[in-house]
């Protein structure tokens, strides 16, 4: 149909709706509100279309952005009172315009109407900016105020809406926000009271204290039973040791616990065995590691292959998530424990396979467990409760319950009349009566003719914008329910646990497969993929570039590798002179660019020199030798890689280093005004590489030992002298170096450090914090530094 300012259409059907839209425009007494109410909500429709879009073609977190999430959560608090002014405004200024022709009171302007149906929609979107936090201690202060925000929308739609058709419009859409919020605050009350969730850490350390202290009187028994005995589990290495393992993945919650002066005390089901006898029985719903490594259900579930490996894996991430959460809230980890888990780790996990994929399975297990924890702390999705049990419940009966009531509440305001409340639904809403595209059209074909026109089809744009907003949001948030990691391991864990033979039984594990496929087949899809394991990358001399932002690149398999290698070892950590007295040849030389408290200023100074030599052997633009090339190409990847993103630690991320964030600035300060006071203001913005390798080869030949005391000039002289040596010596040497110097870097500094990275899993969590878990699990530490000393 066409839509032209002479269409009968127009004129005729929808000539009263399009009058009463355009109305309060033409009424020019309050034009200035009117017009800047409609351009902000404007901007706020297209902010969250935008956001439900971007943010779900781009990943599949669960996780928003906390600037984001911070900036719409301070402009969401004022746009209750804000709207609520606006409403009432337009409210009183109808009932004035009928004043003096009756006495009786009005359906409310449309006006009116489209505002309130702008508040409805935005508290329903409103929950997109507010994180699903189980662990909250105590306090319903954001309970509360969201029930206030609720029973005020009530009042207004259900005190000044008279149509029947239209209550019952505006009454199904409040019906559903009260919903929400009833649901919301059952599915949090349930999650902090439950054992699973809000009370896990309590029970979680109870777990590990009694069973490792169980595993270990087992032990001493049998070894003085029989003295010639080789201690059979520690002979245990690779997939062996990961069946003995009983940290748990689910199901703990149905373990038999007492509450006592000390905690919980767990009341197993059988005693625990060296050989990994599982905590339950076969039939017991509590799955742990060991379980998910021997059980055969994991290969039936693929009827042509062996199950994949990364499916048991991310059993483990999910089992040390909930060891470094209990961690988190303030259940420490205990040396046996850490014991434990440095050999479940390295002895175990990272024997499953060759060394160069053994590290890319660690570094993996370590990511997937720093994503729990973020989605754990920051998720506006609930995926932390992810079960077939819960998306029945959320997903099925939920959207049943709230159709019942919308229906009844559409025949409450029909007063109990069913056929009066329908043809009311029908003929007093416009939407309902007739297509919002064609009155769309209408309006469209009108703009030329009036300002006011156009307006009032911005305010039908807003309305679908933010309804359109709404939709995507549910729906997304089921897509990323049903293909979460939280999902997918309670899959597992329910397929695992299925021990009954009866046909219903049988149809169920074979429904659980069939799911568990179809969610890999789609997570393997582009647009669903999770990334893998990436970090940001930076460099202090050539950032002359459009944009300040440092690029992210993978983690290179070596330097996974080099870095499982080191943190393996049970050797002390240093800030590199370790790798520089290895090399005993350069020790003399080079170690006294390691001589600093400041590891910040060890970044430095070797993240110059590192810079420089990878700049004069582009420039020389010579063939590497024959022999060793591989081994040395690797080891440049390795030292290029973990340079430049621990100079992006300095820069962007100094909370993340164990020294004080304050002194890690100051040194990034000093270091970048001297730079640019060395290379002169131009120069310092826009230079080439060759110009300023050349400036810097100027400041090494005036740094001699005596002057050489800023970061700069170290970095000069030390990239001077490492630029003479062998080629592939120098670059072992650095990947050695750099390795030593992130892992130094990694273990925890004290509680403003634990929460710096706490923190940023707001994020997603950095590379460093995927090192600080494993560190914190296996007991890595710094050596305690003394006063004046050198580590």
């Amino acid at each position: 149909m066409a839509f032209n300012s002479s269409s009968g259409y127009c004129t005729g059907i929808l000539q009263s709706f399009v009058s009463n839209l355009t109305s309060s425009y033409a009424d020019q007494r309050n034009e200035a509100s009117m017009v800047a109410t409609s351009v902000v909500m404007f901007a706020l429709a297209t902010l969250f279309f935008n956001l439900n879009l971007f943010s779900g073609l781009s990943d599949m977190s669960a996780i928003l952005n906390p600037s984001v999430r911070f900036f719409l959560s301070t402009s969401l608090s004022l746009f209750l009172p804000v709207m609520s002014y606006l409403f009432s405004e337009a409210k009183n200024e109808e009932s004035g315009n009928n004043a003096g022709w009756t006495t009786t009171e009005t359906e409310l302007s449309f006006r009116a109407r489209t505002i309130l149906l702008w508040m409805l929609l935005v508290e329903l979107l409103r929950k997109k900016v507010e994180a699903i936090l189980v662990s909250v201690p105590g306090g319903y202060s954001g309970s509360i105020e969201r029930a206030a925000r609720i029973a005020w929308l009530g009042y207004l739609v259900f005190h000044n809406i008279r149509s029947a058709g239209k209550r019952a419009l505006y009454g199904a859409l409040w019906v559903l926000a009260a919903a929400k919020l009833v649901q919301r605050f059952v599915t949090l009350e349930l999650g902090k009271r439950s054992f699973a969730y809000g009370k896990n850490p309590q029970l979680c350390a109870a777990y590990m204290d009694q069973i490792l202290h169980e595993e270990q009187e087992q032990l001493l028994v049998d070894n003085n039973n029989n003295n010639n005995s080789n201690n059979g589990q520690q002979q245990l290495r690779g997939s062996e040791l990961l069946k003995s393992c009983n940290y748990v993945v689910m199901g703990e919650e149905d373990l038999e616990k007492k509450a006592g002066p000390r905690g919980y005390r767990l009341i197993l089901i059988e005693p625990i065995t060296i050989r990994g006898q599982m905590v339950a029985k076969a039939d017991s719903t509590v799955v742990t590691v060991g379980k998910i490594w021997n059980t055969e259900k994991m290969t039936l579930l693929f009827q042509k292959k062996q199950d994949p490996p990364g499916l048991k894996r991310l059993c483990l991430s999910l089992a040390l998530c909930k060891l470094l959460r209990r961690m988190l809230e303030g259940f420490p980890i205990t040396p046996l424990e850490s014991q434990h888990c440095h050999r479940v780790i390295f002895d175990g996990l990272c024997h499953c396979q060759d060394d160069d994929d053994a590290a890319v399975a660690l570094f993996q297990v370590l990511n997937d467990e720093v994503q729990f924890l973020s989605e754990y702390y920051h998720s506006v999705h609930p995926v932390v409760f992810s079960s077939p049990f819960f998306f029945l419940a959320n997903y099925v009966l939920f959207p049943v319950v709230v159709s019942a009531l919308c229906v009844l509440t559409a025949i409450l305001s029909g007063y109990g009349d069913v056929l009066y409340a329908v043809h009311s639904f029908k003929n007093d809403n416009y939407v309902v009566a007739n297509s919002v595209l064609k009155m769309t059209g209408c309006l469209l074909s009108r703009i030329a003719a009036s300002p006011v026109n156009l307006f009032s089809a911005i305010d039908v744009f807003i309305t679908m914008l933010l309804f359109l907003a709404f939709v995507y949001e549910e729906v997304w948030e089921l897509i990323v329910f049903l293909l979460s990691n939280w999902f997918l391991v309670s899959l597992l864990c329910s397929h695992v646990t299925a021990t009954s033979s009866t046909p219903a039984a049988g149809s169920g594990r074979i429904l659980v497969g069939w799911a568990v496929r179809a969610i890999l087949r789609v997570r393997r899809s582009t647009l669903m993929s999770r990334p893998s394991v990436s970090f940001k990358h930076f460099s202090l001399l050539w950032f002359c570039r459009l944009s300040w932002a440092p690029n992210t690149r993978a983690v290179p398999t070596e330097a996974k590798k080099a870095i499982m290698e080191r943190m393996a070892t049970n050797k002390p950590l240093s800030n590199g002179s370790a790798s520089t007295l290895l090399q005993s040849s350069h020790h003399a030389e080079l170690s006294w660019a390691c001589e600093s408290d400041s590891i910040a200023d060890v970044i430095l100074t070797w993240h110059i020199a590192t810079v420089v030599l990878e700049a004069k052997q582009q420039q020389q633009n010579t063939e590497m030798p024959a022999a060793g090339a591989s081994s040395a190409g690797g080891d440049r990847k390795v030292a290029t890689a973990l340079s430049g993103y621990c100079a992006y630690l300095v820069a962007f991320q100094p909370e993340l280093l164990p020294d004080d964030k304050d002194g890690t600035e100051r040194v990034y300060n000093d270091t970048m005004a001297e730079m640019k006071k060395k290379m002169g203001c131009w120069a310092y913005y826009c230079s080439t590489q060759e110009a300023r390798v050349g400036k810097l080869m100027e400041i090494a030949a005036e740094a001699h030992d005596d002057t050489a005391s800023t970061a700069l000039r170290k970095g000069a002289r030390l990239g001077k002298a490492l630029v003479e040596k062998d080629r592939a010596h120098v670059w072992k040497l650095l990947a050695e170096l750099w390795t030593e110097v992130l892992t130094y870097a990694a273990p925890a500094a004290g509680e403003l450090h634990v929460k710096a990275h706490r923190e940023a899993l707001a994020h997603g969590g950095e590379f460093i914090t995927l090192l600080w878990a494993l560190a914190t699990h296996t007991g890595i530490a710094r050596p305690v530094a003394t006063a004046g000393s050198v580590v």
